[in-house]
């Protein structure tokens, strides 16, 4: 976590009311799972839809059918415009998603079964739901735990002869698990932790920092595999492994520093040859994990070395801290095989206004940039939190997309939740990012086109005014309009 930043029975019913104009969407097998940058046939464009969210006009993620495309060979300066060139291609896109923390997870079964499914539904279905593919948890408690917690605190059980998953039964993994089902078993789960256990530290504290002992690095790297392999076989497979969350931030949580040293030594001499030698060359190993400002020190220090970064998959960045929004644009340069991948931003709980444009807009920005930037693939922070912001053992509320009243058995969707589907309901995992640009400093915009040769343009008006557009490519485009303070998905299709 970080320091710096921190209509239920509706739902449903509105998001399959525009099933029938997601006709465009791919229903195809995705490919989440492959590294590979797939190839598409140019599109054929002959029709497009606008999928809008604004609080003010009420709409969520409300379709209109925009009129045909007319020819323009030329706009005119001052016109505005996106301009798309599906010709161009970048990355892939591997998902979107949210955090299933032990917080999110006692909230989901405070609520009441029928509730509990249309939370389900709301964000993994991808027809009925906003889509969601990717999921992050923690190892061993973070500050959305009731308590601190590892999964071995046995003082110098460095054989790990007491190590047990036990606790995550009761919550996290029965919500990962019934999450997976309502995707259709098409939902990636990386895991990061805070802090090893205390006995393995030099404060011998999860909390107020500290860092791993050196003589306990192994045991420490024996407890990841030990992880992976426990979570498999309750029927959890772990996608991709972090190797600390926010590594030189020093919490009164769990928390533990991780210089780029340490990092390094760590993957090459330990955490890197256990997985290989166990089978698990597999999981996607990310470094870093913390926020944009220093991600290029802490890669150049690992990826100079080929013997630590022939372990590593890529690189995972947070967004406190500052923006620096241009700053992993010059990691994918230089590294340009390791993927990038956003893995947590919040909001602080801020009552009274929890529904307003503001608490969405950074999300929806954050995103736009962060994916015009090379990120593969974008995760929020808790998936559920209650009316308090928490629950949590440590005073740090925040917001979440879906807030539960535990009173009441209330579900409230907030903008959030609605901006942030904007990208994952149309955005399909293996889908390419395009050419896109505006011309108008007042809109901004990013543009994938999926598998199934559809194109998805997001578009996002932070402004107090409505602005007309158009959507330009291969010397047609389509008008739109988007409302003061709102986001707007362009979906063009044959």
């Amino acid at each position: 976590m970080h320091s710096t930043r921190k209509r239920s029975s509706n739902l449903v019913l509105s998001l399959a009311a525009g099933s029938v104009l997601l006709s465009c969407i791919s229903t195809s097998p995705l490919l989440a799972h492959s590294d590979s940058a797939p190839t598409y046939p140019n599109p054929v464009i002959n029709q497009a839809t606008v999928y809008t969210t604004c609080h003010d006009t009420g709409d969520k993620l409300t379709p209109t059918k925009l009129q045909p495309f007319t020819p323009l060979p030329q706009p005119q300066e001052n016109d505005p415009c996106i301009f798309l060139d599906p010709t161009h291609r970048f990355q892939t896109i591997v998902g979107f998603g949210g955090a299933f923390t032990d917080s999110a997870a006692e909230n989901f079964y405070k609520l009441s079964p029928a509730k509990q499914q249309e939370v389900l539904t709301a964000y993994f279905s991808p027809d009925k739901g906003i889509g969601y593919t990717l999921g992050r948890t923690t190892i061993n408690s973070c500050d959305f735990s009731d308590s601190s917690y590892s999964y071995d605190d046995t003082p110098g059980d460095t054989k790990l002869t007491h190590f047990s998953i036990d606790h995550d039964m009761k919550y996290k993994i029965p919500f990962i698990k019934a999450a997976m089902a309502a995707s259709g078993n098409k939902l990636n789960i990386f895991a990061s932790p805070w802090s090893p256990p205390a006995w393995m530290k030099t404060n011998n504290d999860m909390e107020h920092g500290g860092k791993l002992k050196d003589e306990d690095r192994q045991a420490w790297a024996d407890y990841f595999v030990r992880y992976v392999h426990a979570y498999q076989a309750v029927g959890v497979p772990i996608w991709g492994l972090t190797i600390q969350n926010e590594p030189l931030a020093v919490q009164s949580w769990e928390s533990c520093i991780v210089t780029a040293q340490d990092e390094h030594e760590f993957i090459r001499d330990y955490l890197g040859p256990d997985l290989q030698k166990s089978g698990l060359s597999g999981v996607k190993l990310m470094i870093w994990d913390h926020n944009r400002g220093m991600m290029y020190q802490r890669a150049e220090e690992i990826y100079s070395d080929p013997k630590t970064s022939k372990y590593v998959w890529g690189m995972a960045y947070h967004w406190y801290s500052g923006d620096h929004f241009e700053n992993p644009e010059p990691v994918h340069d230089a590294w340009p095989d390791k993927p990038l991948i956003f893995t947590e931003g919040t909001v602080y709980f801020w009552p009274g206004h929890l529904d307003d444009a503001s608490q969405a807009e950074p999300y929806a920005k954050s995103e736009i940039l962060d994916l015009n930037h090379w990120s593969t693939g974008w995760t929020e922070w808790n998936l559920i939190l209650d009316q308090n912001g928490g629950p949590f053992h440590d005073g740090n509320p925040c917001s979440a997309p879906v807030i539960v009243d535990t009173t009441t058995g209330d579900v409230r969707y907030l903008t959030s939740y609605y901006y942030l589907g904007q990208f994952s309901k149309f955005i399909k995992p293996g889908a390419q990012r395009i050419a896109c640009t505006s011309d108008d400093d007042r809109l901004i915009a990013t543009a994938f086109i999926n598998p199934d040769n559809s194109i998805a343009t997001v578009v996002l008006n932070e402004t107090d005014s409505t602005h007309d557009f158009k959507v330009w490519i291969d010397g047609r485009a389509v008008s739109a309009h988007t409302p003061a303070h709102s986001i707007e998905t362009v979906v063009l299709s044959q």
